[in-house]
């Protein structure tokens, strides 16, 4: 089988992660598996690149692509980089049992007209599987491109999504959107985390530098936004917040750890406030971001309502929760029903008042063990990264022979 994506390990996003489960379930399961993406960015960690024994049961075959500054694939040429390529590394590839492809819409296409190609070819189908974390055509137009875009987007996401055998949906939300746009048969699997690197217990041998020390995390409370902050994010709210945050606690801290379109606004907002309120880092690592995560009073994760992603379930949740820390979630979504009925954290408005009150909570409140081990394993019941990718195997075996 292949998979077709223009992110995969060691690129630091969560379908990254998302697929490297899906692809080592397969390859447990002695599937051979081929996966057609970029060459890595130069800067990507690589503690989270996949590595079997048998060369046999997994290839990964990197293309070089286009990326915006920030390092992502991201944008109409980037994507064309991408796509454009896979069309040729797709009709020359081994012929596969079926094909699994990550959005953006255009890939999609991509390889539903490959896979159509190939079939009348071959004179018997050759299924794929549309693996959609989010619906990007409602988010076009959310964010206020120009309406033939929006259209043209629309057509090439349903084309995608009309072809496919199987599509995963990452929340129920997705899969009701999906089902509207054409889709015949949808799974809902939902994002999972790895819980053997995001957990409660630091795993430091004894001896070693602290983590603290390691990394530069501070000493005293602070708060922690780790992953990218792009338009749909709104991770802006955090920053306006801590505004009213220090007139409460003067010395309370906000720590970003990413990339993404709102690091400029993020960083105008930093100036304005007194050195050392709000530290922007760069996007770190899982093993180094989990060691932050246990050192943090709380994680801030937004949602920023009415752009076409309301029913998003950020990965940063689970992150923060697998490391039994405390989440301070602003906007709408699955995620805000979650952490209110199992009591998680709080959820918000987006608003930075409500935002602010939150955030002064989490800093103020008392370090309690139990507490922090009940949240980390409400995700290893309901959330590991190790499940979910075995749930994504499934639906993508069962979608061979249709």
């Amino acid at each position: 089988m292949v998979v077709a994506s223009r992110i995969f390990s060691p690129d630091r996003a969560a379908a990254a992660f998302r697929l490297q489960a899906l692809v080592g379930a397969l390859a447990e399961r002695a599937s051979r598996v081929e996966v057609l993406t970029t060459r890595a960015s130069p800067d990507s960690a690589t503690e989270f690149l996949m590595v079997f024994g048998d060369d046999e049961i997994l290839r990964v075959r990197r293309w070089p692509v286009l990326r915006d500054s920030s390092g992502y694939v991201r944008g109409y040429l980037p994507y064309m980089s991408f796509d454009v390529p896979l069309a040729i590394r797709l009709l020359m590839a081994r012929r596969p049992d079926v094909v699994v492809v990550e959005p953006p819409p255009t890939t999609g296409a991509v390889v539903r007209a490959v896979t159509i190609v190939r079939s009348a070819l071959s004179r018997r189908p050759l299924p794929y599987v549309y693996y959609a974390a989010d619906v990007w055509s409602d988010a076009s137009e959310s964010t206020g491109a120009p309406d033939i875009v929006v259209r043209l987007v629309r057509r090439l996401e349903q084309y995608a999504l009309r072809g496919a055998a199987e599509v995963v949906a990452v929340s129920d939300g997705v899969a009701e959107r999906v089902r509207q746009l054409g889709a015949q048969s949808v799974q809902v699997v939902p994002n999972g985390i790895d819980t053997d690197i995001f957990c409660v217990d630091d795993p430091t041998p004894p001896g070693a530098r602290s983590a603290r020390e390691r990394y530069g995390i501070p000493d005293g409370p602070f708060l922690l936004y780790a992953g990218t902050a792009s338009e749909w994010q709104g991770a802006e709210v955090f920053a306006e917040a801590m505004r009213q945050v220090t007139e409460e606690m003067p010395s309370a801290k906000l720590v970003f750890l990413g990339q993404g379109s709102s690091w400029s606004a993020l960083r105008r907002i930093a100036d304005d406030l007194p050195v050392g309120v709000i530290e922007l880092r760069a996007l770190v690592g899982p093993l180094e971001a989990a060691a932050w995560h246990r050192a943090a009073s709380g994680a801030v994760v937004s949602v920023k309502p009415g752009l076409g992603y309301d029913f998003a379930y950020p990965t940063k949740v689970l992150a923060a929760l697998a490391c039994g820390t405390p989440v301070v979630y602003a906007g709408p979504g699955p995620a805000a029903a979650d952490i209110t009925a199992n009591n998680l954290g709080e959820a918000v408005a987006y608003d930075a008042e409500r935002v602010a009150s939150a955030m002064v909570a989490a800093l103020s409140a008392d370090f309690y063990e139990p507490a922090q081990r009940r949240k980390a394993q409400w995700v290893q019941d309901h959330r590991s990264i190790q499940a979910t990718g075995r749930a994504a195997a499934d639906v993508v075996l069962d979608a061979i022979g249709r």
